[in-house]
């Protein structure tokens, strides 16, 4: 036996239109809240990815790696450092006129010691690792390098740094 379909109430068809009209303004909402999303995250972009660019680019000469280096440390003040970039804006190749001050560290002892670097703002920017005894020969890192290299915490990066370290 077949049946014979009953003809749509007018009921029925309000309640389709109504379902098909929900779906519709649900989708268009999801349209907006991901259109939304997007102009959000393009905005933060917009915002961060300069300020990123400014904080990498802040020590971007060989010149301004090498006057951060005294800025840090008491003991390496007037000491005329030189830089060359090894992988820009990242790691440097410093080398001293003279050696570093007596302080804490004594002649001689200054390999693999580590030092925060300092940038004309007066804050924490890096740091270096003497690469030989006399401490003449330094790696130096900007940024988050500094402390993927254990020269410097991570808190540490970005603090100020009124005056050279001692001790």
């Amino acid at each position: 036996m077949t049946a014979t379909p009953q003809p749509r109430s007018r009921l029925d068809e309000l309640g389709d239109a109504l379902h098909a009209a929900a779906t519709a303004d649900l989708a268009r909402r999801e349209r907006a809240r991901r259109r939304h999303t997007l102009v959000g995250a393009l905005a933060a972009a917009a915002v961060v990815l300069p300020g990123a660019a400014v904080a990498t680019n802040a020590l971007i000469t060989d010149d301004q790696v090498a006057n951060s280096i005294p800025g840090g440390t008491w003991a390496l003040i007037g000491t005329e450092p030189h830089c060359t970039t090894i992988r820009a804006n990242v790691e440097f190749d410093c080398v001293l006129k003279t050696t570093p001050k007596q302080g804490d560290i004594p002649a001689g002892a200054w390999k693999n010691t580590v030092e925060p670097t300092v940038d004309d703002t007066k804050h924490v920017n890096g740091g270096c690792r003497a690469l030989n005894a006399e401490g003449t020969h330094w790696r130096c890192y900007i940024g988050q390098e500094a402390v993927r290299q254990q020269i410097i915490g991570p808190n540490f990066l970005g603090d100020p740094a009124p005056t050279p370290g001692r001790g």
